[in-house]
């Protein structure tokens, strides 16, 4: 009996065994590819866009992870994906009133993330590094849930985005922060065309370094239009800017420290600092009427990348016809 138990065991333990590896590879296999239009349908695994497609989605739902591969667009309205969406080298995401369980990873190269009413998790924007292509965030009334790291590319977060985690910027073009909220720490570092914060709330402390262009915290400033200061719960430091750099109508609760601009950071007085100011030389007539200088609203240009992509996206998956979803 005890035998007849063991090899009955065995025997079990072998052919499941053997079954394992030909499990994993057909679930690994259970990817779904999108060319063309898709519909209020279920998608029950994974969805791949491949290289250089478009697929356009309406009320579609995703329960796996989403590829969108080079070259490739990916347009979604009014649906939901439960896993991560990864766009790779030349690839495009654009989501309205769309939620997105997993994170957003968009590759060195990618060309953009744009995300209208939409929910995600931690959005994370790759270095150019060699790419021929400069990517780009843009957001409008977003809600992200976990942290925002950009390393690369434009980066505009505005109308009422919302961050549950830390905004980390390092090495992008420029970032800019409009009518929005970030609930942990905000850090600009090394821009090339500077960073606005303008009518926002930062919840932590904010740190802006080494950014070259300037920096503008509220309006009368020379890199962006902007109606309002903004309010930030923590310390704020302005240190190493080369550019016009301006503090105007903000609420700091904390203490603000800056040094080490050229030229000295203009600080207006109608700005209201809990802990004082410390480090910061007074600025001359000159630096004043240069740091209020106001060029021409610098978002224009994403916002138009953005919906020249999406329309070619869009032609393009209308004229593939419907996808096999």
């Amino acid at each position: 009996m005890r035998r007849t138990a063991a090899l009955a065991a065995l025997t079990t333990a072998v052919v499941t065994g053997s079954l394992l590896p030909w499990l994993s590879a057909a679930n690994a296999g259970l990817v779904t590819h999108c060319i063309g239009t898709g519909g209020a349908v279920t998608v029950p695994n994974d969805l791949l866009v491949p290289a250089g497609e478009s697929c356009a989605l309406t009320g579609t739902v995703i329960t796996g992870n989403v590829t969108v591969a080079a070259g490739a667009n990916l347009v979604i309205d009014g649906g939901r994906t439960e896993g991560t969406i990864r766009v790779a080298a030349d690839g495009y995401l654009d989501a309205r009133a769309t939620t997105i369980g997993g994170s957003v990873v968009l590759a060195s190269g990618g060309y953009g993330v744009f995300l209208k009413d939409a929910t995600s998790g931690a959005v994370t924007v790759r270095p150019k590094g060699t790419a021929p292509i400069d990517s780009f965030l843009f957001t409008e009334g977003a809600r992200i849930t976990g942290t925002v790291n950009t390393q690369g590319g434009e980066v505009r977060l505005g109308e009422a985005t919302e961050v549950a985690g830390n905004l980390v910027s390092s090495g992008t073009y420029y970032t800019d922060l409009h009518d929005s909220f970030v609930d942990g720490t905000l850090s600009v570092l090394n821009s090339s065309t500077g960073t606005v914060v303008c009518g926002s709330a930062v919840r932590g402390k904010a740190t802006f370094a080494g950014n070259v262009g300037g920096v503008q915290l509220g309006p009368n400033g020379a890199l962006d239009s902007c109606a309002s200061g903004g309010y930030f719960g923590g310390d704020v430091s302005v240190t190493d800017t080369t550019g016009a750099t301006i503090l105007d109508d903000n609420i700091i609760d904390g203490q603000l420290t800056a040094h080490s601009n050229e030229p000295a950071a203009v600080i207006a007085a109608n700005n209201r600092i809990r802990r004082g100011v410390a480090g910061a030389p007074p600025a001359t007539a000159a630096q004043r009427q240069q740091a209020s200088a106001v060029t021409t609203p610098r978002q224009e240009t994403v916002q138009e990348r953005a919906e020249d992509r999406r329309s070619t996206a869009v032609q393009e998956a209308d004229a593939a016809g419907r996808a096999h979803l």
